[in-house]
């Protein structure tokens, strides 16, 4: 039986869709940590971890009084690397004064240090997987990066079998050849799930301060000549992995995991990027370790939560005015987007 407060919130929700005033926020990406413990050739991260930013206890205690007003459900704790937090796990305990989800998304190096105070401390974890052993750790740059992945979900399942752990991986030039192979390694890992996505090379996202010129973009761009062997690949993941698409063990259907190679060859001006269905900016934000707001990863901030709650940011006139002339169909930041998300006022979170 749906409760009073659940249909308050959902009609909440409808009433952001409608009027673009974000009534009710589902979910909140909180990166409490600027710097991150691999040193991977996806990302930027990792080169500015001199440059440490991080929110303190009393910034999200801040946070928390925006959220509880605007019904957040679930809190996503991103980075960076959020466990190199020296109080990660404080942070956590503010977060879960309000009744929400916490999802820890993380490199898995440090978790089996610190895996008794996460089976309470967090309620999901999503690990990054980016291929077997050899490929994982020459795409972390880090020799032991899977043996440490390893060893940590190992350790909080044996703490707590049923801890939910999936993974997400970024498929690219460097790993597509090994997409089955990849599977294969998450059932031996023991992760409930495992996810995909392209990658991204051309936002400034996850601490890109300028875009990659193209010949970085090659290194993991899929070329012409390589897309027939991609697209084969594809087909061969959906032929021996049916039984792992049937059970949801691969989070995507076979029709998704196609438009990986639908987008790969959008970016070689092949054909138009794949239509996806998103609505980030008005179910979501992103808090980013130096009190940055922004609608999403990839579209331009919106204020600071230094200087301004977080409700005023996401409801003042240039955020409405910006969310009002939004197509996410035709902006071409959107257009290239690899992580879209779509929440329906009906989604239930918790």
């Amino acid at each position: 039986m749906i409760s009073a407060r659940s249909i308050y919130h959902r009609l909440r929700r409808y009433r952001t869709l409608q009027t673009h005033y974000i009534s009710a926020l589902p979910v909140a990406i909180i990166m409490p940590h600027s710097a991150c413990n691999c040193r991977c050739v996806i990302c930027d991260i990792w080169k500015d971890n001199k440059n440490l930013t991080q929110l303190q206890p009393e910034d999200i205690s801040t946070l928390l009084v925006s959220l509880e007003k605007l019904g957040t459900k679930q809190v996503v704790l991103s980075g960076g690397e959020a466990l190199l937090h020296p109080r990660f796990f404080q942070l956590c305990d503010l977060i879960h004064t309000l009744p929400v989800k916490i999802t820890l998304l993380s490199t898995g190096l440090t978790m089996a240090r610190h895996a008794a105070a996460l089976v309470n401390a967090v309620d999901e974890i999503i690990v990054s997987l980016d291929g077997p052993e050899e490929i994982h750790n020459q795409i972390r740059n880090i020799p032991d990066a899977y043996s440490q992945l390893q060893k940590g979900i190992a350790a909080v399942h044996a703490l707590r079998p049923g801890f939910p752990i999936s993974a997400r991986s970024v498929i690219h030039r460097l790993n597509y050849q090994h997409w089955t192979a990849m599977v294969d390694s998450a059932h031996q890992l023991g992760v409930q799930q495992i996810s995909f996505l392209p990658a991204d090379t051309t936002s400034h996202a996850f601490n890109r301060q300028q875009s990659w010129p193209m010949e970085k973009q090659d290194q993991l761009l899929i070329l012409v000549a390589e897309l027939e062997t991609l697209s084969h690949t594809i087909e061969q993941l959906i032929t021996q992995h049916a039984d792992d698409f049937r059970s949801g063990f691969i989070a995507e259907s076979p029709a998704k995991i196609r438009r990986i190679g639908q987008y790969y060859a959008a970016c070689q001006g092949l054909q138009e990027f794949p239509w996806k269905k998103c609505n980030a900016p008005w179910v979501s934000t992103v808090i980013e370790a130096d009190g940055t707001i922004r609608p999403c990863f990839f579209l331009p901030a919106s204020g600071n939560m230094h200087h301004e709650t977080l409700e005023h940011i996401l409801n003042s006139d240039a955020a409405v005015s910006f969310r009002k002339s939004l197509d996410t169909h035709q902006n071409p930041t959107c257009a290239r987007c690899v992580c879209s998300l779509y929440l329906s006022p009906g989604h239930k979170i918790i």
